[in-house]
């Protein structure tokens, strides 16, 4: 082979490696920030890995709410009307956080069925549900959950 034949073909060479080495960096990072959105029957019904970051969205159970008088942990449980799922968090909440209104929480569950939120996030106003919320509350189908949709949509 000629020189610069020799030449040309490892400079094609190297840019192969270097545009397949900056796809697969792109790949590798979407895929580790990408977060599922998941109901609390779902994650009830173990469809979601012990460890895996993902978020999960229902409203929040009435009574279930509890602080710590000393710190900034709190422990409550998300429903679907169906199933309810406990989540611990620690931080200040959103101001519109409250009892029987939407959330969607970012984190992950551990061996125990107890979702562990690094993030919580509450609704804009009295009228608004989040999407995602929304079409679990729908496919859930109770009639609690068909109630508090029927309110939300007359308002």
């Amino acid at each position: 082979m000629k020189r610069h034949r020799k030449r040309k073909l490892t400079v094609i060479i190297f840019i192969a490696l270097g545009l397949s080495a900056t796809v697969g960096l792109t790949l590798f990072a979407l895929g580790q920030n990408m977060n599922m959105f998941y109901t609390p029957s779902q994650v009830a019904l173990g469809e979601v890995g012990v460890g895996q970051r993902f978020r999960i969205g229902g409203m929040v159970k009435e009574g279930s709410f509890f602080s710590a008088p000393d710190s900034l942990k709190v422990k409550f449980e998300t429903t679907d009307y169906v199933h309810a799922v406990p989540i611990e968090y620690e931080g200040i909440l959103p101001d519109l956080f409250r009892e029987g209104q939407g959330i969607v929480a970012e984190g992950s569950v551990d061996d125990k069925g107890v979702f562990s939120a690094s993030r919580v996030l509450a609704k804009h106003d009295e009228n608004y549900m989040s999407q995602e919320v929304k079409a679990a509350l729908d496919a859930a189908g109770t009639d609690e959950a068909i109630q508090i949709l029927q309110e939300r949509s007359s308002k």
